[in-house]
């Protein structure tokens, strides 16, 4: 595992709430906070976006710009739920649940990333459950979808933990590293 590197804590933006998870099951590590994302957390989740594990886990290029992530914060739709998880003072991940429009709006689609020193930590875990949580119980959503390389064996395994199955591969998903790699689709239906 990574070691975490020195950072500056984001203090005084956690609020007794934000320990405080919305899924009734929640497993959550000591000391994490998740709360709603804000356009002061753009510096933080460039670092976490800049980590080589991140970015080979999600669709994420290099150098992502700072102002291109508090525009695409500050401009989210109504219908998303934009999460930051917190350790000790530090973005540790993030995670996002958008509904999808129209004749789909029963389905949400869901990504998300954790810090690369934190892995195996159950951040990922807590930010999961935090989504389906908020799509189930309080957005009333029925399906849950997401893409995940065919190669990110822990992170299958988490969203398998959670319910979701494997409903197909994308051959030559996505480009990564000058290589075209698979994903799977999958989903988990509301029962």
């Amino acid at each position: 595992m990574q070691q975490a590197p020195p950072f500056e804590p984001i203090a005084g933006r956690i609020t007794p709430a934000d320990k405080s998870p919305v899924a009734s099951d929640a497993r959550w590590p000591v000391d994490l906070a998740i709360r709603a994302q804000s356009p002061d957390d753009a510096n933080a989740i460039a670092e976490l976006q800049s980590m080589p594990g991140v970015r080979a886990g999600t669709l994420r290029p290099p150098y992502p710009r700072i102002e291109d992530i508090r525009r695409h914060i500050e401009n989210q739709p109504a219908n998303t739920v934009a999460l930051v998880a917190l350790l000790e003072g530090r973005l540790v991940g993030n995670a996002g649940l958008t509904r999808l429009p129209g004749r789909r709006s029963h389905v949400g689609e869901i990504g998300m990333a954790v810090h690369d020193a934190y892995q195996g930590r159950g951040i990922g875990r807590a930010l999961l459950g935090e989504l389906i949580a908020n799509a189930f119980d309080w957005m009333d959503i029925r399906r849950l979808e997401l893409t995940v390389f065919t190669d990110n064996v822990p992170a299958i395994a988490l969203y398998e933990s959670f319910g979701f199955v494997r409903e197909g591969t994308h051959r030559a998903y996505a480009l990564r590293a000058g290589r075209y790699v698979d994903a799977y689709a999958m989903a988990r239906i509301k029962t």
